[in-house]
This record gives structure tokens, sequence and C-alpha cells, in this order.
């Protein structure tokens, strides 16, 4: 159990909750193409219509082989995070010298904001994005370093 003090008086009924009981059922799911990319598959995980677009999830997956950087951009968004299922992605961030690999298994917070790039990935990625707000603008940039 933790230590920190609740928020709420105690347990609430589902009725009551901020957010609303959602299942997302991988079996049936609806798998979108991600605009201009045509390299990858997503299907949206629910949480956007159950936290009242608090937190968007998505799961996505490599159905080519990599060609192109995605090009600099920024998410103006106040939290962006990628875990890894299968396969690796490697981002360069402005700022940081050194490319970042995200492997199977792992977890990467980005600073939301900051200027990235995707510049490879494993023929057999797949990852889940978690984004807060669920709806937020990608914005093409130049990095401050260039």
């Amino acid at each position: 159990m933790s230590a920190a003090a609740t928020r709420y008086a105690g347990p609430l009924p589902v009725a009551a909750a901020r957010t609303t009981l959602k299942l997302s059922e991988a079996e049936g799911a609806t798998w979108h193409v991600d605009g201009p990319r045509d390299n990858v598959r997503w299907r949206d995980l629910g949480t956007a219509e159950s936290t009242g677009g608090l937190v968007g999830m998505r799961h996505s997956r490599m159905v080519k082989p990599f060609e192109v950087e995605t090009g600099w951009h920024w998410h103006d968004m106040d939290a962006h995070i990628v875990y890894v299922l299968k396969g690796w992605i490697k981002f360069r961030y402005d700022g940081v010298k050194d490319p970042v690999v995200v492997k199977a298994g792992a977890c990467l917070s980005q600073p939301a904001g900051v200027v990235h790039n995707v510049v490879g990935y494993s023929d057999d990625l797949e990852l889940i994005e978690i984004n807060l707000p669920a709806v937020h603008a990608t914005v093409g940039a130049t990095p401050a370093s260039s």
C-alpha cells in the first residue's frame, strides 16, 4: 500500500469514477494507417474515450522495413511515453549528442515538447504510445543545435 495521501474520501463506486470502465480487445480491432506514413498500422486502445481525452494510448506495428526518417518534429503535449513490445526504435533529440535506442521491454518517457526525429527501427517493431492529452498537435521543426 502507498503511504501517499488519497485524493478521494474512500473507494469509489464505478458510476462515480472520473474515468469510465473500458476494455479494448485485440481480436477484431480496427487497424489504421498512420496518416502519410504507410509503414505504420495502429489501433486505438480506447483510453481517450474512457478518460475524457486526458490520456491517449495506441498500439503501433511497423509493416514495412525502415526507409526514411520521420523528420524533425515536436508534439504539443504534457507527456509522451513509448513502451516497446517487440524490436527496437532509434530516436535523435535536439540537444542530445547520441541517439537513443529503445529495445523490447524498455519504456521511454520523451521530454514533452522537445524536437526529435525517428532515425531507425527494426522490421518487427511493435510499441505502445501513451500521450497526455490524447489529442495534440505534431509540428515540424528545425533542431536548434543544427
